[in-house]
């Protein structure tokens, strides 16, 4: 009789106490502001023809820590940045790699893709009128950056508690496909075309309390409402902001999803990004507020860098990195580059809607389309490559295998695949 009592009372009280505990799980979390503290170029549009000259609102660098119960470790970053490139993901993956004793499968870095934040060591240097004294403001951000991207996971590592974790998918929908959608004639159109994602991922970690430590949380769209001269995260770092104003000392993570060809339309005001950001702050609240899955069991992890090939074979491939976690039962596929839309939407199909697609991950070397785009043209498909500095375009091979290498690693980590 006791005993039944005792299971009725954990469940009338809450999922909290009931899931997450018993196995051991253990988060940290920590942030540090990673706004510049000079003018200097900003990174996203070529049209600028100045540096930065004010702050709409600072820039973050934040890490998740999450352990399993057998003591396996994953780090998320996230960064309020246009992207990071190879060696700027390698030189972080190395240092922590080596600190904390994780693998590149376990540390997972993505930006948000803010088009006004600040220009990185040789990244998109092509596009941007920048003088010998920028470069060395720009190199100097650079190491400074990855000096405290060290520190702010270091920090999170401290911070480790035990934790319930949870996950769902929410949804909101003011993204637009720009291929299809003519911005100027968006006021007069009743339907709007092309594939989309509205999904809105979210995982929430509580301590023993009950209290929210930690949201991470995304969503499939171009950081791009903002275009002027000042120092902005754009609709996510509104977003993040609205969420910690509401749980107090919680911190909110912003991942970037598959959003290479998806716009904020309306944009180019700050009323506009700050609608954007409540927008999805309120998404994920409506998530938070609702029944979530608990994660329990174990985390694994697998990443490989595949020889993307160009379409000139005479050219080197590109490695590119393709990385999935498996978090109790949910699934999280991380790809690098500007990640078209199509390939969450395939994804979804292969393996389960309810899986995390990430772009902008660990490496933002181009755009990532898929087949069809890339016979179209344009500029996800073309031109684009020409303004990261690529030798040439992708070969037709790119969509089959980046999908061909996410199968291989997930069925790796006992992740049902869906039959063609």
């Amino acid at each position: 009789m006791i005993r039944k009592l005792n299971i009725l009372v954990c469940f009338l009280i809450t999922n909290t106490f009931c899931y997450g505990f018993d196995d051991g799980w253990k988060a940290g979390v920590a942030k540090i502001r990673i706004t510049p503290k000079q003018h200097m170029w900003m990174a996203g549009y070529a049209s600028r023809t100045a540096p930065s000259n004010g702050t709409y609102d600072d820039l973050w660098a934040k890490a998740l820590v999450l352990r399993d119960g057998q003591g396996k470790q994953v780090v998320l970053i996230t960064l309020d940045l246009l992207g990071v490139t190879k060696a700027v993901s390698d030189t972080i993956k190395n240092k922590l790699g080596v600190r904390f004793n994780l693998s590149k499968a376990d540390i997972l870095i993505n930006s948000s893709h803010t088009h006004s934040g600040p220009v990185l060591k040789d990244a998109l240097k092509s596009i941007y009128n920048i003088d010998e004294r920028e470069k060395v403001f720009i190199n100097n951000y650079t190491n400074e950056l990855i000096r405290k991207v060290f520190e702010v996971v270091d920090k999170a590592f401290h911070n480790m508690k035990p934790v319930s974790i949870f996950v769902e998918n929410g949804i909101t929908r003011f993204q637009v496909n720009r291929r299809n959608n003519k911005e100027a004639e968006l006021t007069a159109q009743t339907i709007l075309k092309g594939p989309n994602d509205y999904s809105v991922p979210v995982i929430k970690v509580e301590n023993r309390k009950g209290s929210i430590l930690a949201i991470a949380f995304g969503y499939a769209c171009h950081a791009t409402v903002l275009n002027e001269n000042k120092w902005s995260g754009d609709y996510p770092g509104y977003a993040q902001t609205e969420l910690e104003k509401k749980h107090k000392g919680a911190s909110a993570l912003f991942f970037q999803g598959a959003g290479g060809n998806l716009n904020p339309l309306p944009r180019r005001t700050v009323q506009l990004a700050k609608q954007y950001g409540s927008e999805l702050a309120a998404a994920v609240e409506r998530v938070l507020n609702e029944k979530m899955k608990p994660i329990s069991g174990s985390i694994a992890t697998a990443y490989n860098e595949i020889n993307l090939q160009f379409s000139n074979p005479s050219l080197p491939h590109y490695p590119y990195p393709v990385q999935i976690w498996k978090l109790g039962e949910q699934p999280v596929v991380a790809l690098g580059g500007e990640l078209l839309v199509e390939y969450s939407v395939k994804l979804k199909q292969l393996l389960t809607r309810e899986i995390f697609v990430l772009g902008y991950s660990n490496d933002v070397m181009a755009y990532i389309p898929s087949v069809t785009v890339l016979k179209e043209g344009g500029y996800e498909g073309s031109g684009s490559q020409k303004v990261y500095g690529m030798p040439a375009d992708w070969s037709e091979r790119i969509e089959s295998d980046i999908i061909s290498e996410v199968l291989r690693l997930a069925r790796s980590l006992n992740i049902p695949v869906q039959k063609n």
